[in-house]
Order: structure tokens, then C-alpha cells, then sequence
């Protein structure tokens, strides 16, 4: 391989590089909550299957490169996240709702025994895997919501059902009244 050729390719080697730790550092900070999973020894079918759910669920799910994924890790101040960085690793970032990623992954990973959760961090807070875990217990967005507007809805309804009981008895005996005074 001449020189020209070999100083081109690195050259080339280094853009991608440096495009690849751009997308990275835009996804460490665009992101609510991420979680960092070892997929040593699962196969590419078992990967496939895990990539469909997390992708139905609106998450995404990147393998990593662990030298440029610990420069953009270093850059949001999220070093400590380097503890999980053992072996071959891939991440999966929630943009919207930080529980999902922990359910969806948990879930996967009852499926995929060699599917092992390290850790994460949700919104710029680092949490090892019992965190994940305890994450992942918990109700998602759409049910606090939920919740929330059925306890606020609660009250309401009752005040609704009290004022039509009122008024109609005000109708009955306005009705009593009439037929009386007609009488």
C-alpha cells in the first residue's frame, strides 16, 4: 500500500471516528435515561428479537465503541459510568420516558439469560443495575397519568352526582307544589 493511499485511509479512518463520537455525545445528552447492558454469548436471532421490542417501545439500542463511547461519556460528566465498561457492551437510550428502557431491557433480559444489566443513568444521574431494577418496577408515565386524572376526575364526578341528586329533588318537589296548588 503506497503512502498517499495509507495517509488517506487514515485520514478517512478518523472522520468516521470523529463522526461516530459526535452521534454519541449528542445521545448522552438528548437522552432521559440510558442503560448499559453486556450482550456477550446472546445470538444474533436473540439480538434481533431484543432490537424489535426496544425499537417498538421507542428506544434505542446502539453496540458501542468503548474507547470513543468513554470520550463522550467524559464529555457530559458522566464518567462514572466507565465502572460498567467491562467486556462488550451496547446501550440503549430512552428519549421521553426514563422507566421504559428499564422494563423493556428487564424484561429482555428474563427472556436472554447472557443478556446482563451493568447499569445506566437517568437524566445526567448514574445508577447501577439494582437501580435499574427498582426502575423497573415502577409505573410508567402513561399510568401516573393515568392515576393522576382519575384521582382528579374522582371528585368531580362526585360533585356532579351530589348537584343532579339536589336538583332533582328541587324538580320533584317543585313538581309536588304544582300539582297541589292545581288540586
Amino acid at each position: 500500500m503506497g503512502y498517499k493511499r495509507e495517509v488517506n485511509l487514515l485520514a478517512k479512518s478518523r472522520a468516521v471516528k470523529e463522526q461516530l463520537l459526535n452521534e454519541y455525545k449528542e445521545k448522552l445528552s438528548k437522552a432521559k435515561a440510558g442503560v448499559i447492558v453486556c450482550n456477550h454469548g446472546i445470538t444474533v436471532e436473540q439480538d434481533t428479537a431484543l432490537r424489535k421490542k426496544l425499537r417498538e417501545a421507542g428506544i434505542e439500542y446502539k453496540v458501542v465503541k468503548k474507547t470513543l463511547f468513554t470520550f463522550a461519556v467524559r464529555e457530559n460528566n458522566l464518567s462514572e459510568l466507565e465502572q460498567f465498561f467491562e467486556g462488550p457492551i451496547a446501550i440503549a437510550f430512552s428519549y421521553d420516558d426514563p422507566v421504559k428502557v428499564a422494563k423493556v431491557l428487564k424484561e429482555g433480559a428474563k427472556d436472554l439469560e447472557k443478556l446482563e444489566i451493568r447499569g445506566g443513568f437517568i437524566e445526567g444521574k448514574v445508577i447501577s443495575a439494582k437501580e435499574v431494577d427498582a426502575l423497573s418496577k415502577l409505573p410508567s408515565r402513561e399510568e401516573l397519568v393515568a392515576k393522576m386524572l382519575g384521582g382528579l376526575n374522582a371528585p368531580m364526578s362526585g360533585l356532579v352526582y351530589v348537584l343532579s341528586g339536589t336538583i332533582r329533588k328541587l324538580v320533584l318537589a317543585l313538581d309536588a307544589i304544582a300539582k297541589k296548588q292545581s288540586a
